[in-house]
């Protein structure tokens, strides 16, 4: 029986591995909805705002490290998630975007369309920017070959890719799309990458492991953790990593952050003569705290499907074959020790404490001692710096490219695709973008522990420019709001407060939780105070 257009894109990303889709209808992409719904091939969520679409798709490709898939109309409602996309280029999350689009013959009649910008193809060209490929499908027997090239190139990149549908064409009879087929991997090149990798490691008095985000995009913690106990390496991960490796049993150290970091692994990491790093990305989160400190022409960087140390390059090399040709030869080389658990804060006071960021951390440990680990969803700011001091677990955040507003509705995705309950930290200000879409969760629900650090400010930009009145937000009261919205709000100011909320939150798992966590301005936690700090010293020297 042969399929349209629509459900031929449908089954294709359902059987490369996505499992819901996240969207806002519009005029150009009514069409598709209706099929998505009538179909059922995968369920589908509505949200309030195109970015919090975005921040959603994203967070389902990095938890289940598979393809997230968002859903938007033609012009207002793709390009209003632009940002959304670019955050997930940057920090290699496999989303897919699927656009609405005019219809063949609609460009055709001398007038300009509405969401129209320059041309018809403007959109398209503005997403090459932001993807690792683009189709437009205007003819449904090229439409498979297109869909399927488009797609795999996502999960092999682990970047976001773009598919418009013209509106006429979303009925039109079409071919399936041929399965996923993995790209050939040459063994021979990847084994002879690994014995000089192994050469190196053997060589070297304090060698060392740095784990990045790839581990997770390509689902390869279980292989790398047999990895470190092979080769019985010290293991840090970094900034964009943390919540790496938490359910493996592996001799992690902890998260690399230079010398706003633990000392410990800062010395494990700065003082490698052979630093093996494996899916790391390369920026300023990760690595502008380590100063001169770590000397790359030390370092074998396997990243981007390329290996690469001192002079020698090893193009088109996937990590996992890179990591199976190791685990071949692997044998015990590290002379740093077996690493140690990282120790993470805990009991929180039951008293009238005033509250500070790293509280939180504590109280949370606390709730996980008690009843288990949550996954966690973290938005930019002192949230996620607070979130480096609480206990491994699964962790999603926005590290690299930063961008407020991702917390919350990464939050309901989390829930949504794992069907567990999720922590979410968030400040007062990227509340404000994006904190709305917890009025989702009754629609579908979803019952998050929202963590809100309200400080009446962008609390992380003071730290880093002290003084501005602009830093400056109103308190606008987050918890008043969750009744009407569909959860619960209470408003703590002392860790005993706290203490009494997070289990009350635990134990009501009927809606949404909103603990809004009154700070007094000016104040940060301990590792945002040391990254600020040791970032600062680190330009005063280059202006030297």
């Amino acid at each position: 029986m042969q399929q349209i257009l629509a459900t031929s894109l449908l089954h294709a990303l359902r059987d490369r591995g996505a499992d819901r889709i996240f969207g806002i209808p519009g005029d150009f992409v009514l069409p598709f909805f209706r099929v998505i719904e009538e179909s059922g091939i995968l369920p589908l969520h509505t949200l309030s705002h195109e970015p919090g679409v975005g921040y959603a798709a994203d967070a389902v490709g990095r938890i289940h490290s598979a393809l997230g898939v968002a859903v938007v109309t033609y012009g207002a409602g793709a390009l209003n998630m632009v940002n959304a996309v670019a955050q997930a280029y940057a920090e290699k999350s496999p989303l897919v975007v699927i656009s609405g689009g005019p219809g063949m013959q609609e460009g055709q009649a001398g007038l300009f369309l509405h969401h129209q910008v320059k041309n018809l193809t403007s959109q398209y060209r503005i997403f090459r920017e932001l993807t690792c490929d683009q189709a437009i499908l205007d003819d449904p027997a090229r439409a498979p070959g297109q869909i399927a090239r488009v797609l795999d190139n996502a999960l092999k990149l682990s970047r976001p890719v773009y598919i418009e549908i013209p509106r006429d064409l979303t009925h039109a009879p079409c071919a399936p799309v041929a399965d996923f087929s993995p790209a050939a991997v040459d063994m021979q090149a990847a084994r002879a990458c690994a014995a000089e990798v192994m050469d190196r490691l053997k060589a070297a008095r304090n060698p060392a492991l740095l784990v990045g985000v790839e581990i997770r995009r390509y689902d390869l913690e279980e292989k790398l953790s047999r990895l470190c106990r092979s080769l019985s390496l010290p293991v840090a991960t970094t900034f964009m990593g943390h919540g790496l490796l938490a359910a493996q049993d592996c001799p992690l150290l902890g998260t690399y952050l230079g010398s706003a970091g633990d000392e410990d692994v800062a010395r494990s990491i700065e003082q490698a003569d052979a630093l093996l790093m494996l899916g790391v990305i390369v920026s300023d989160t990760n690595f502008g705290v380590s100063g001169r400190n770590i000397d790359m022409r030390n370092a074998i960087h396997a990243f981007d499907r390329e290996v690469a140390f001192a002079y020698h390059r090893y193009p088109d090399l996937p990590l996992e074959a890179l990591i199976d040709a190791l685990q071949e030869i692997a044998e015990p080389v590290g002379r740093a020790g077996k690493g140690r658990s990282p120790a993470f804060a805990r009991g929180l006071p039951d008293d009238d404490t005033p509250l500070q960021p790293s509280h939180v951390a504590m109280a949370v440990n606390d709730l996980f001692a008690e009843h288990g680990r949550m996954p966690i969803a973290s938005d930019i700011g002192d949230c996620l710096f607070t979130g480096l001091e609480i206990e491994n677990t699964e962790f999603v955040a926005p590290g690299y490219y930063a961008s407020m507003g991702f917390g919350v509705p990464a939050g309901l995705a989390l829930q949504a695709a794992t069907g567990r309950r999720p922590l979410v930290l968030v400040g007062d200000g990227a509340f404000q973008m994006t904190g709305w879409e917890i009025g989702n969760c009754r629609k579908y629900g979803l019952s998050p522990i929202v963590v809100l650090f309200n400080n009446r400010s962008w609390e992380m930009l003071r730290a880093f420019q002290p003084g501005p009145r602009y830093h400056d937000l109103d308190d606008w009261h987050y918890a008043d709001l969750a009744a009407s919205l569909g959860g619960r709000g209470v408003r703590v100011r002392s860790c005993g407060e706290l203490k009494a909320a997070l289990e009350a939150a635990w134990q009501d798992d009927s809606c949404f939780q909103l603990i809004e966590v009154m700070l007094d301005r000016g104040m940060t936690s301990g590792m945002l105070s040391r990254f600020a700090g040791a970032v600062k010293k680190i330009s005063a020297l280059k202006d030297e």
